[in-house]
């Protein structure tokens, strides 16, 4: 996908990107790529793959969900996705990434300087910076992280009561089902699954909707230790 084409589909699902939005963009995707030589942030070293895999996927999930004037924590952010695309495209966002990867959160340190957008960057685990930010966040997002059950419990208890835990996922089959005990265990409901195909290569992308019911119990998250062991899911 050249830039040209990033451009265009945006425009398809009514994202209508400005001059400086396009810049930022273009100064996003060569810094990511020449710091990618020095510091392994990411397999992808092609620009046009870097503009389709990284910033398109990153902002389809606006065709679902209007992000405008949300508060947003991106779990396990990496190198910035999904979060800086979608703040790129809707300044109005509140951001916040974390990622435990100190090279990955002193890359996203030096992107907000060079872009001039504020975020704020967290290089820490997620079960230890919920200590401060419990139902904090209106969304939180994170793209490919792990499987449904566990990432609900990093990601859920971050929710306020009313806002949305939006996992961007690939082809999902039975996770969605695997998750569901999670989901309601720690206080959220799914409520719609949405599924697009990405441009050129035609892979499958799964936006999973949960929105937060009634306050998560104070035992969740467990350390991660005992997520990763015994994830929350009915027994067989």
């Amino acid at each position: 996908m050249s830039e040209k084409e990033f451009i265009d589909h945006l425009s398809q699902i009514g994202i209508h990107l400005s001059e400086e939005q396009i810049q930022s963009f273009a100064e996003y995707a060569n810094f990511l790529l020449e710091y990618n030589r020095h510091t392994n942030l990411t397999a992808i070293k092609n620009l046009n793959e870097v503009y389709l895999k990284h910033f398109y996927d990153s902002i389809l999930g606006a065709k679902f969900f209007d992000f405008s004037n949300k508060s947003v924590l991106d779990i396990g952010s990496g190198a910035g996705f999904p979060g800086v695309p979608l703040k790129i495209c809707f300044p109005s966002i509140e951001l916040t990434v974390l990622d435990s990867n100190g090279k990955k959160t002193k890359f996203l340190e030096e992107l907000k300087k060079k872009l001039k957008i504020d975020y704020t960057v967290i290089n820490d685990r997620a079960e230890k910076y919920i200590l401060t930010k419990r139902e904090s966040f209106d969304v939180v997002t994170s793209r490919a992280v792990t499987a449904m059950p566990i990432l609900s419990e990093l990601s859920i208890p971050f929710v306020k009561i009313g806002g949305y835990f939006l996992p961007y996922k690939g082809k999902l089959n039975e996770e969605i089902e695997q998750g569901e005990y999670a989901m309601k265990t720690l206080g959220g409901t799914l409520e719609r699954v949405e599924e697009c195909t990405l441009p050129y290569e035609g892979s499958t992308r799964t936006f999973v909707f949960v929105n937060k019911k009634c306050k998560t119990a104070e035992e969740f998250p467990r350390v991660f230790d005992k997520i990763n062991k015994k994830p929350l899911q009915k027994e067989r």
